[in-house]
């Protein structure tokens, strides 16, 4: 998707938002993917509410895919191994940040973190840098 979409962007951070204060307020744990999922994979603790989450994350997705398969576009440009392999780093890189962008961007700035602030600028400025050189200027 290319499109402009101010309406349904600001709809969807608000449930974003949404979403991590009732974890946080109803739970006591931060909505950061890398540390849901990590947590779910290492089996540190049984705990539902986060196969909960994930369920919730791919199947909307796959709910979304579903009813309205235009929002997905034609399809990805990138071979399954480069997805793969992007998918890798982005999991090395959360590990060796603490957090992903969920946690940092989302849930650490509201909590006026100083780590999520910097973890932020330097993910942000890593996806322009990376956008600048796959796509040009």
């Amino acid at each position: 998707m290319t499109d402009f979409t101010p309406i349904s962007s600001t709809i969807g951070g608000l449930l974003i938002g949404l979403s991590a204060t009732l974890l946080l307020a109803l739970n006591g744990r931060i909505a950061g993917i890398s540390g849901i999922v990590g947590g779910m994979v290492a089996g540190v603790r049984r705990e539902s509410w986060r196969a909960a989450f994930v369920a919730g994350l791919v199947g909307g997705g796959l709910l979304i895919a579903w009813v309205m398969p235009q929002a997905f576009g034609a399809g990805s440009p990138t071979s399954m191994l480069g997805l793969v392999a992007a998918g890798l780093l982005v999991g090395v890189g959360t590990r060796m940040g603490s957090g992903c962008t969920s946690g940092h961007g989302v849930c650490g700035l509201s909590r006026a973190s100083r780590r999520s602030f910097a973890a932020t600028i330097v993910f942000m400025a890593a996806a322009m840098i990376t956008v600048l050189l796959t796509r040009g200027a």
